[in-house]
């Protein structure tokens, strides 16, 4: 496939599909299992770029990963047996991966430089360096890569006070610093974000205690390996959920789907507008829960979405603008400054990308306002945004049929987090016929 696809309108989509594994649980497998020493199997791991980033930084650590059947087995000295790494820690694209892998380094006893492409390298890191210096840690003077941080001197002091922003990936951060300080943490939330590793850091054994919006840690405990099934990732079933919401005569089943409250803002949404999610068989599996999804075309009405529940379901809210065009009505998003500093601005390159395709859009510093159209065939941009690709092949699938195709440029961005997305995107198209 070239970087430029051509999707064409058209459904309905029907049919089951396994959703790969998801993102943030996969990188924290290998990071928690990494951090202790011995053998863990992860099985439905994202093989993904932004994956790959993170196994290539803990390669250079001295981390050893084979693949064993359909398990991903992760072979660890533990992290008091790290090694210096020979060179630049290339996170590529991911935001996770330079992050979390920052509270890490804090807590080795030698200076780790981190890098990454264009588009982190625009990203801000100074929510992450400053806590860490708080700590003890010694960092660049940088509010973005590249930078480098130095854990030689130790970690003498815990964390100790309030984010400034309700990240999973700061505090995740924070969180793999603490287990290496001198001192007790204690981390306080301004609002909920994803604790896919506090779940995972408390089953291996991590004196971790979470208590509403405060999160303690206690350094000195040993962690255990621990094998881990990644459920699929909700991110990437979700635009299948807002596809078939939005095609009528869709009826699609997208089983084994992680639906931790932290992250399944994007159902509490879409119900929201009118659409018919079903959740089926819920259950936890590696101490996350998982549910068996079911999601039928409707009738979607606008709404409005901010607060917390801008939080559970930040990724998602591209996808959920495109929704937004094809609902009766109108529709605000506030509260979502956070999405300027993803992948691209995701504010103003999915207002563009809706605008280009006939959509009334007024954009704010924090959101925008999206109201009620019929989305037609253009050549839109994904600006190398994962995310922004799949929505727009969501919204080029619902489009007006009389409007022709939508030509969507830097297609393989999908390669970041969900390399499959185009022949899924078939397979659903052709169950359907």
């Amino acid at each position: 496939m070239g970087d430029e696809i051509v999707v064409a309108p058209g459904g309905p989509l029907r049919g089951e599909l396994r959703v790969p594994g998801d993102k943030s649980i996969s990188h924290r497998a290998l990071i928690c299992n990494a951090l202790a020493e011995g053998e863990a199997r992860i099985r439905g791991l994202l093989d993904s770029a932004d994956c790959r980033s993170t196994m290539a930084c803990l390669s250079q650590w001295g981390v050893e990963f084979e693949i064993d059947a359909d398990n991903l087995l992760v072979r660890s000295p533990g992290q008091h047996s790290f090694r210096p790494a020979p060179g630049v820690l290339d996170c590529g694209n991911s935001g996770t991966s330079i992050r979390l892998l920052s509270g890490v380094a804090a807590g080795l006893p030698f200076r780790s430089q981190f890098d990454g492409d264009d588009s982190l390298r625009g990203r801000p890191m100074r929510r992450v360096l400053d806590p860490l210096a708080a700590m003890g840690a010694r960092v660049a003077d940088a509010d973005t890569a590249p930078f480098w941080v130095d854990g030689s001197d130790g970690l003498h002091q815990g964390f100790d006070g309030n984010l400034a922003v309700a990240s999973g990936q700061v505090k995740s951060c924070i969180v793999f610093a603490a287990l290496r300080a001198e001192h007790p943490s204690r981390i306080i939330e301004p609002g909920p974000s994803r604790d896919h590793t506090e779940r995972m850091l408390g089953a291996m054994g991590a004196d971790i205690e979470v208590d509403g919006s405060c999160i303690r840690v206690r350094p000195g405990a040993d962690l255990a390996t621990s094998d881990v099934h990644v459920p699929g990732d909700i991110s990437a079933a979700a635009f299948w959920m807002i596809a078939a919401a939005l095609i009528p005569g869709s009826d699609i089943a997208l089983p084994n789907v992680g639906v931790n409250p932290t992250r399944s803002g994007v159902i509490d949404v879409l119900r929201s507008m009118g659409a018919v999610v079903e959740l089926h068989n819920q259950r936890d599996v590696s101490g996350e829960p998982v549910a068996d999804i079911t999601v039928r075309g409707s009738q979607l009405y606008g709404t409005r979405i901010d607060g917390d529940l801008i939080v559970t379901a930040l990724d998602e809210l591209p996808a959920l603008a495109v929704a937004a065009a094809f609902a009766e009505g109108i529709t605000e998003i506030h509260d979502a400054a956070e999405l300027r500093v993803k992948e691209s601005d995701r504010i103003e390159t999915t207002s563009a990308m809706l605008t280009a395709m006939g959509v009334e859009v007024e954009e704010w510093p924090d959101g925008m306002r999206i109201v009620e159209g019929q989305p037609r065939g253009a050549t839109v941009d994904s600006h190398g945004d994962h995310r922004l690709a799949m929505s727009a092949a969501v919204a080029a699938l619902a489009s007006d049929p009389e409007s022709g195709p939508t030509t969507i440029r830097g297609a393989s961005a999908v390669e970041i987090s969900y390399p499959s997305f185009w022949s899924d995107l078939d397979r659903l198209r052709h169950d359907g016929r």
